[in-house]
């Protein structure tokens, strides 16, 4: 679980986020929405360690990172999994490397047993057959699917997903987005997605945060979505005719 109490970033005399407070459920999907501009970026900043709150706390299990030693930061890094909105994988390196990369880096595991732990990983996002090729050899979902694999292969307990959707066709979306619900599930994992994409919202958004203008506007499930009246939160997720029609339709069932 990680808290968020009473956060706000400001940079210069710019607040770009006042008094947020929220928590994030473990072993739920949760995602950050938000216009572009709103905050959410730099809320997910805040979480990780990439930037410092200006005032507040955030609490990963109790432990609070504003003030934590940089020995501690360190350490707690090594408990987070990240997916980056562009994979982010390394051109020279097999599919197999690419998810051993933060073996290598990070544990005491002899070579063998590295490989056999990115193999389960592979397995997990069902790209095993996949292993010895090269990102370019293979498509956008997949080399995602790759990312997703790297990011879980240190045993997280916090997993970030920025716009793990980007770039992607609606059907493999939702192959990503089952992916990252089931993984969640499976390794009682503290999962924060960062999107734009609302059909994630409406198929796997189990806690929503909706950012707007650097406040939390709103805070739901997918389900609760579809009988908000917050004018904000609507004129973001309906925006479009079709979420229109399934919010009308649901409302007169």
């Amino acid at each position: 679980m990680i808290e968020i109490k009473h956060l706000t970033k400001s940079f210069g005399d710019k607040t770009v986020l006042q008094d947020i407070n929220t928590t994030f459920e473990t072993g739920k999907t949760n995602l950050i929405i938000g216009q572009s501009g709103s905050g959410k970026t730099v809320l997910m900043k805040n979480i990780i360690g990439l930037l410092t709150p200006t005032s507040g706390e955030v609490l990963f299990d109790g432990r609070d990172t504003v003030t934590m030693s940089k020995k501690a930061k360190v350490e707690l890094r090594r408990e987070m999994g990240m997916v980056f909105q562009g994979s982010a994988l390394f051109d020279s390196l097999t599919v197999l490397e690419n998810v051993r990369f933060p073996l290598d880096m990070f544990s005491s595991l002899n070579s063998r047993e590295r490989d056999k732990r990115a193999q389960e990983c592979l397995e997990r996002v069902n790209l095993l057959d996949a292993q010895n090729k090269y990102p370019a050899e293979i498509s956008g979902g997949m080399q995602k699917r790759v990312a997703i694999a790297r990011a879980i292969v240190l045993n997280p307990k916090y997993l970030f997903c920025d716009e793990p959707n980007s770039g992607l066709d609606p059907k493999t979306s939702l192959v990503i987005d089952e992916l990252l619900s089931g993984i969640t599930k499976e390794y009682g994992i503290t999962t924060i997605i960062n999107t734009h994409d609302m059909n994630s919202v409406m198929g796997i958004g189990e806690n929503i945060i909706f950012i707007y203008k650097g406040h939390k506007e709103w805070q739901g499930t997918k389900d609760e979505v579809i009988d908000s009246t917050n004018e904000q939160l609507n004129d973001l997720v309906f925006a479009s005719d079709l979420f229109r029609k399934v919010k009308e339709a649901k409302r007169k069932s």
